[in-house]
């Protein structure tokens, strides 16, 4: 191919990520002329509606892809070769004529705490004001730290960092360390992040206690399953490793039947040629419950089989 063109969400971030995926793909193919399609998704267009509003009979459609739909109508349209997606955002089941054809390296997994002043999850004041989109997020906060007030907050990365800020500010809010360190707010070494002048204090949570989601810190190309040159042409750029993890941790959720907004967190690593994975599952309807934990590794080729031990009776 000469020429692809690549459909995208129109936010600063996501249009970072196709920037990425742009470079990856001219780097690969020398003389390849990459243009991109900017494709506005429900989710974008409806940010005065909560996640739990999204609701298609007794399925919540954020479990269908709030933010991936319109850029799949383009796929089938033929306005687009492949589509460039943060793959948290993406349903662990796609439809038979849609695959994800590459991941990116994968950046940091963590989620980090956004405050005014430098806190841990532990010294976080009682009855800290929390901001955050992510319902597994919310869920392992609260059973940390079952004092603490959620606020759901939508909008983009810098919309949401500015709760923190103004005259009512939230007490902290929590964000994905990969979208920060894209975006250039983050300095995750000395553990700041500057926002409109302001300097804040920015406590990435380690994964093996905050556990991320499925697919955290991964852009994946999507793009139709019978759409072998584009698909060759996405696998030049394909990290391996990182698909290994993810694809795991979307295999568990796949199982499950945990969807986007589920709170379900999965941490994976490789070492030695073996997937090590941990993951915690929040009941979804009593919030009181115990969450249940369960951890294993395999053989990097029999990752997709410990992905069904973990969620064997779950």
């Amino acid at each position: 191919m000469k020429h692809v063109i690549l459909g995208t969400r129109g936010s600063e971030l996501a249009l970072m990520q196709t920037t990425m995926v742009t470079g990856a793909l001219q780097e690969a193919v020398a003389g390849l002329k990459v243009e991109r399609e900017i494709i506005h998704t429900i989710g974008d267009k409806r940010t005065d509606l909560r996640f739990a509003d999204f609701h298609g009979g007794a399925v919540p459609l954020a479990d269908k892809g709030i933010f991936i739909k319109e850029l799949e109508v383009a796929l089938d349209e033929g306005r687009v070769h492949a589509a460039v997606h943060s793959l948290k955002d993406v349903p662990s089941e796609l439809e038979d004529r849609f695959q994800i054809a590459a991941v990116l390296p994968r950046a940091p997994i963590e989620d980090v705490l956004i405050t005014r002043e430098a806190v841990s999850l532990e010294t976080l004041k009682l009855g800290a004001r929390v901001g955050t989109s992510s319902v597994r997020r919310a869920r392992q906060l609260k059973w940390l730290r079952p004092d603490v007030q959620i606020v759901e907050i939508r909008g983009n990365v810098a919309t949401r960092v500015r709760k923190v800020l103004g005259e009512e500010p939230l007490d902290a809010v929590m964000l994905a360390a990969a979208g920060l360190l894209r975006l250039g707010l983050m300095n995750a070494a000395k553990g700041e992040l500057v926002m409109d002048g302001v300097k804040l204090a920015a406590l990435s949570l380690d994964p093996m206690v905050f556990l991320p989601a499925a697919g955290q810190g991964a852009v994946a190309v999507e793009c139709l399953t019978g759409s072998g040159e584009v698909r060759e042409l996405m696998r030049g750029i394909n990290d391996a490793e990182t698909e290994v993890r993810v694809s795991a941790e979307r295999e568990f959720l796949r199982i499950l039947g945990a969807g986007c907004q589920t709170p379900v967190g999965a941490h994976t690593w490789v070492t030695g040629g073996e997937l090590h994975m941990r993951v915690r599952v929040f009941n979804e309807q009593d919030e009181a419950a115990v969450p249940v934990e369960r951890e294993g590794k395999a053989r990097v080729e029999e990752a997709m089989g410990l992905a069904g031990e973990l969620a064997a009776g779950l």
